[in-house]
């Protein structure tokens, strides 16, 4: 194992502890766990996370020029 040092807002870190401590296993792991879905290499590993995956085909009717149309008229 390599250690990395990261600069992390002290209320994320208080979070990200709880959050580990009640899955049982510990911010290192989890951000173990993070870099490894973001930077993995095959197309397989490089599927969304599962929150993602749950909510594709939510827009099915859509198309990327509605989106488009959608996003300039809520930001103009």
């Amino acid at each position: 194992m390599h250690k990395l040092t990261l600069s992390v807002d002290a209320g994320v870190v208080a979070n990200a502890k709880r959050y580990a401590e009640a899955r049982g296993t510990s911010v290192s792991r989890l951000v173990e766990t993070m870099l490894d879905m973001v930077s993995a290499r095959s197309a397989d590993e490089r599927s969304a996370p599962p929150v993602l995956t749950r909510l594709r085909g939510s827009l099915a009717r859509g198309s990327k020029t509605d989106y488009r149309k959608y996003l300039a008229k809520k930001y103009k």
